[in-house]
């Protein structure tokens, strides 16, 4: 059986992979499917809406992805899927995935069944050539490695840090819960930490010991020349991307379509013509002193990058 192509999209939360995805899977050949580690919970367990608005068990697209995928959502154990996400996808076990699971081996290949089904299943309904998974979490990546039916493509995202903490001190409402919430806010400090700690683990070669093709791209480069960047991903992703096919995007806005994300930032709920522009505001909105500090908490991977540490 022909193994199944997954764009993964790995990095940290804020770094604009939201809308990244969404621009890649308009191409043709291309689904989007947001971050499929939530699914389990957030949408069969809890309920919340799919990125075309309805809720995700009353989504035609998903509904159609269950039944070829377990015969309906009904037939997956949630509890059994979130256990075996407990048991091997924690980043604790990154250095044990990048060479061979060991004990994790059979729990691994349980959970990794349920991602190829769901995927391929996508492939099945779409039509589609490459599917787009923007999980983000480097853990994933690195279970998903060790399928032998996924052809996976990671394609590492990332963004000056000062902008990334800037983002997780915001409120954002999250309108795909049907209850008053807001997504997750951390400190500059604690996002800090996890920039240099996720970073890290894509930017090893633990993903490479496996045979996985890496790309990185930056967010300041996407948004400053989106076609050439969304060019060059889907090159690697190996998908089409003529003039014809990139039409829906200008210099500094992209017309997107309704898409059925089963979880990322609010802004997948968005259709129609939207500005790609670089938001600097974190320049003047981030205090000093915090700017400072996590200056000099991610300092040597920012160089590694090519970002400037003193005066952003």
């Amino acid at each position: 059986m022909t193994p199944v192509r997954v764009l993964f999209i790995g990095g940290v939360g804020r770094s604009g992979t939201t809308l990244l995805e969404r621009v890649i899977a308009e191409l043709p050949g291309v689904a989007g499917l947001g971050e499929v580690v939530h699914l389990w919970q957030r949408d069969l367990r809890d309920g919340e809406r799919c990125g075309c608005g309805e809720p995700f068990l009353a989504c035609p697209f998903w509904t159609a992805v269950g039944e070829r995928a377990f015969g309906g959502w009904a037939n997956v154990d949630v509890d059994r899927m979130l256990a075996l996400a407990g048991a091997v996808d924690r980043t604790r076990h990154l250095a044990r995935l990048a060479t061979r699971p060991g004990p994790l081996a059979a729990p691994l290949r349980e959970y990794l069944s349920a991602y190829e089904r769901v995927y391929r299943a996508v492939v099945e309904t779409t039509g589609a050539q490459v599917v787009v998974d923007s999980s983000k979490h480097a853990s994933l990546a690195y279970c998903l490695a060790h399928a032998p039916g996924i052809d996976l493509r990671v394609l590492h995202v990332v963004r000056d840090s000062r902008g990334v903490a800037y983002s997780w001190t915001k409120h954002v409402e999250r309108p795909e819960s049907d209850g008053a919430s807001e997504m997750a806010r951390y400190s500059p400090s604690r996002t800090a930490v996890l920039w240099d700690a996720h970073n890290a683990a894509f930017s090893a070669l633990g993903l490479r010991h496996r045979s996985v093709r890496v790309r990185r791209l930056t967010y300041e480069e996407f948004v400053a020349d989106p076609v050439a960047a969304v060019r060059a991903v889907a090159a690697f992703a190996g998908v089409p991307s003529s003039a014809a096919d990139l039409a829906f995007m200008g210099h500094d806005e992209v017309d997107l379509g309704v898409c059925h994300s089963a979880a990322g930032n609010p802004m997948r709920f968005r259709t129609g013509r939207l500005a790609v522009r670089r938001d600097d505001a974190w320049r003047t909105a981030l205090p000093a002193g915090q700017r400072r500090l996590v200056s000099a908490l991610t300092a040597p991977v920012l160089l590694a990058y090519g970002y400037p540490v003193a005066r952003p």
